[in-house]
Order: structure tokens, then C-alpha cells, then sequence
């Protein structure tokens, strides 16, 4: 009796997790449909490749050429930043500090907690900030609230895979005469899957964040040059396209969420790909 009891137990496990991956995948591929369905007949060169027009919002001539380029801006300055933190701070915690550090304890459950904060969060306090000191919605802020944003993905990302290292691997690093600035090579070498993996779905997480960049980057039409300057994003570009009550600017919406989900697609699936083909350590 007790086996059949477990053998039912399994088996409604099982039902539920097939369940579960049913309804995710239902309705994941509902949004991509629904993307697709209304922005690809009416994704055009020009969209992609042109700044607005005069009455672009209203269904005149343009696209989105603005956005896209703002968010390239916006997202590759913050993750360049944000590798250039959370790297030595995944060093510090996993070479200089002891495995039962309480200082190391704390600082993971604080980038919990930054991770799960919602990137409205980010943008408002990054706006707080910005208004305290007088500056005004610009290029430079949304860089500033993105990296604060991708900085706890970074890490907690990188510091997970860091700390399956082996014990015995670093102690053998440092029974070579090895300093500990010489052990972090053996470490890079260890992680580097992960680092890159880190980094794509930090960009994937940033290029697709409105909240944060609504309060501190403002909008443009045009592609700034220079830091002061307000920069459009792809996410806003479609927040605003899909306000407007003109039901062909509403399709140009769709249309730049296609650009928006084919890049997060292939930034999520790059990221599993890589996870998967060098999940292997190599020394």
C-alpha cells in the first residue's frame, strides 16, 4: 500500500509539472504570437532605419531608428559598468573571503534582495537622486538606473557558479606558490561561461526595462550625442506607440516589439546555449 501511495504521489508530481510547463509555454508562445501576428506586416526597412518624422506618433512617416540605437546606448554602457563591479566583488567573495564568512553571508542575502527589487524601484530612486542633485532626465541617468539594476544579476549569477569551484582546486593554486591576485586567473578561467551568460541576460533584462528608464532618460526623437542629452528606448517607444488611438501607430508598436522580442529571444537563447555547451569546468 505505501508504495502504491508513493507511486500515485509520482505520478500527480509529474502531471503538475507538465501542467505547469503547458501553461508557461501557452502562454509565452501567445505573446509571440500575438507580437508577431500584428508587427510583422508592418515591420519595414524604413522603421528600423529612419528617425520619427514629423507626425510619426500620429501615423505619418518615420520609425524607430531613435530607440533602437538609445537602448544599444543605455545597455552597453550599463553592462560594461556592471561587469567592471560585480566581477572583483565575485572575487572578493569567493577568493579573499572564507566560505563561512558571516560579512560574505550578508552580502548574498542583500543582493537577494536588490535582485528581486522591481526596476520601477530603480527608476525612482535614481529620479529621487537626480532631483536632489538637479539634473535633469538624460543618457547618463538611464545608464546610471540600469546598471544599478543588472549589478545584483551580475553577481548572483556569477557568484552561484563561483562557489562550485572546487575547494581543493584554489588550495592547489595556492600550495604552487600562487598569490591570491594569481589564483583569480584560475578562477576567470572557471567562470568565463558564466560570465557570459551573466552578461546576456543582463542585457536581455536591460533592453527590455521601461520602468527605470521612463523616469531618469527621458524621450527623444533624435539620437543623442552626448551624455546630457535624453535618449529614447525600444520598451518606451512601444509604451507611447501603443497610447495613441490611431490604430496604425498602434501596428507601429507591434512592429517595434518585434525588434524588441527577436532581440531578447536570441540574447535569452544565446544564454542557455552557451550555460549548456560549457557547463563542463575546464581547467
Amino acid at each position: 500500500m505505501a508504495y502504491k501511495g508513493k507511486f500515485i504521489e509520482e505520478k500527480a508530481a509529474k502531471a503538475l509539472m507538465y501542467l505547469s510547463v503547458l501553461v508557461i509555454l501557452f502562454f509565452v508562445l501567445s505573446v509571440i504570437y500575438t507580437v508577431l501576428h500584428r508587427g510583422l506586416p508592418v515591420l519595414t526597412w524604413e522603421m528600423v532605419s529612419s528617425l520619427p518624422g514629423g507626425g510619426f506618433y500620429i501615423g505619418k512617416e518615420g520609425g524607430f531608428l531613435n530607440a533602437i540605437v538609445g537602448s544599444l546606448y543605455i545597455v552597453i554602457a550599463s553592462t560594461s559598468i556592471g561587469l567592471l563591479i560585480a566581477i572583483p566583488v565575485v572575487f572578493y567573495l569567493n577568493v579573499y573571503l572564507k566560505a563561512d564568512s558571516r560579512f560574505g553571508y550578508v552580502a548574498r542575502i542583500a543582493y537577494d534582495v536588490l535582485f528581486g527589487i522591481p526596476s520601477i524601484v530603480y527608476g525612482a530612486f535614481g529620479f529621487t537622486i537626480m532631483i536632489y542633485f538637479g539634473l535633469r532626465a538624460s543618457l547618463l541617468g538611464g545608464i546610471i538606473v540600469e546598471t544599478l539594476l543588472i549589478i545584483p544579476i551580475l553577481i548572483r549569477t556569477l557568484d552561484e557558479v563561483a562557489k562550485t569551484i572546487p575547494s581543493d582546486l584554489l588550495d592547489s593554486s595556492y600550495s604552487v606558490g600562487s598569490t591570491r591576485i594569481e589564483t583569480i586567473g584560475v578562477v576567470v578561467r572557471q567562470i568565463a561561461p558564466a560570465i557570459a551568460t551573466a552578461t546576456l541576460l543582463s542585457v536581455g533584462r536591460s533592453i527590455g526595462d521601461a520602468a527605470g528608464v521612463m523616469f531618469t532618460a527621458g524621450f527623444s526623437d533624435s539620437i543623442p550625442t552626448s551624455l546630457s542629452q535624453q535618449a529614447a528606448t525600444l520598451p518606451l517607444s512601444v509604451f507611447f506607440q501603443l497610447s495613441a488611438p490611431q490604430l496604425e501607430v498602434q501596428d507601429r508598436a507591434y512592429a517595434a516589439a518585434v525588434v524588441l522580442t527577436v532581440i531578447v529571444l536570441v540574447l535569452s537563447l544565446s544564454g542557455r546555449f552557451i550555460m549548456s555547451r560549457f557547463s563542463k569546468n575546464k581547467i
